[in-house]
């Protein structure tokens, strides 16, 4: 057994004190400053607002104020913030942890430099740790999970990454349960970058579903064809970037393209690509789902932003990426959608 400390009470953090508490583990969850009233809710009832199952007995709250009395005696933090909380998690969190504490998050996304590369958050944050002079070992959760079907117990399949085996193993031990299935690699790189990537193309291939209720109404049965094209043709700009990324193996594809189906099914992405596929554009979109944190538009626009730098140097080809390009159009130019579909052949002609 372990204490569990669990920074950020969204869906994803929160769904992780199941197979942590599961297993006998003390779990505590501790709120950001945006998170107050999930705090107090989970307080009252011992459920997370969004979810329909209560959290298994014996797990602890806290507001952030009291962040330093919950890393007391811990020995895992779980950093549960998304894309938008990275430089708050560098900040406020990484500091206080006590050293050599463990440290594992669920945050999924990529940083483009000014040379056209893309950083993981983890090189990110050990970055910081570097410049602060503190050691704490770092390691990421990436694969296709969604947290209401965590917490409902459905079959699901992740990869923990990390720079030590062994830590590793010592992290499966604690969360792998009957339903929660970890493999473990030393590819940091290849993981992070996997499961960041899919994020803009499943905002493309949500955009299909947007132009056939926008063609055929929204009430109108699902079109597979334009979605599977799509698909496709995401798959290949996935696989050059991540060998840009020096990580086109067959596990890391695995894991991509698992995270690129199951966002397609479901979550803010989807949403947000069917509002532009209907004719809004993304500031309309944005305003239709006010609240919402949109992390695949920061996504695809750094990614793409990475690419035109990297073209730009003839390290990689702009054409290799029609997909990708015209959905930085589409959010940063707010063109409408004009899906480039001849650009999308399979086979290209010799």
């Amino acid at each position: 057994m372990a204490v569990i400390t669990i920074v950020g009470a969204g869906m994803m953090g929160s769904a992780l004190a199941f197979p942590a508490r599961e297993n006998n583990n003390e779990v505590r969850i501790v709120g950001t400053h945006l998170d107050r009233e999930i705090i107090d809710a989970c307080i009252a009832e011992n459920k997370h607002p969004k979810f329909e199952k209560a959290f298994p007995e014996g797990i602890s709250f806290y507001q952030i104020e009291e962040l330093e009395k919950a890393l007391i005696g811990t020995d895992v933090v779980i950093g549960g913030v998304s894309s938008f909380g990275v430089d708050w998690f560098s900040d406020t969190v990484l500091p206080v942890i006590p050293e050599n504490v463990i440290v594992l998050t669920v945050t999924k996304g990529l940083l483009d430099t000014p040379d056209g590369k893309l950083l993981t958050y983890p090189e990110v944050w050990q970055k910081k740790l570097d410049a602060i002079g503190k050691k704490l070992s770092l390691n990421a959760i990436g694969g296709p999970c969604t947290s209401y079907e965590l917490v409902a117990h459905d079959q699901t399949e992740v990869a923990f990454c990390g720079n030590d085996i062994e830590t590793l193993k010592y992290l499966k031990k604690l969360m792998q349960t009957d339903y929660y299935h970890i493999s473990v690699t030393t590819d940091v790189i290849g993981i992070e970058s996997a499961v960041a990537l899919k994020n803009g193309y499943a905002l493309g291939i949500a955009l299909t579903i947007g132009l056939n209720q926008k063609k055929f109404g929204i009430d109108s049965e699902l079109h597979f064809n334009s979605q599977a094209a799509i698909f496709g043709q995401a798959v290949k700009e996935m696989y050059k970037l991540l060998d840009y990324q020096g990580a086109a193996t067959l596990e890391n594809i695995a894991v991509g393209y698992g995270d690129l189906y199951v966002t397609v099914y479901g979550g803010r992405t989807r949403l947000v690509g069917i509002l532009l596929g209907r004719g809004l554009n993304i500031d309309e979109a944005k305003a239709e789902l006010n609240g919402v944190t949109l992390e695949s538009l920061v996504v695809a626009e750094r990614v793409a932003r990475a690419v035109k730098v990297a073209a730009g140097k003839g390290i990689l080809d702009a054409k290799d990426f029609p997909l990708l390009l015209h959905t930085d159009e589409i959010i940063i130019e707010k063109a409408p959608v004009n899906i480039p579909w001849e650009d999308f052949t399979f086979i290209k002609e010799v």
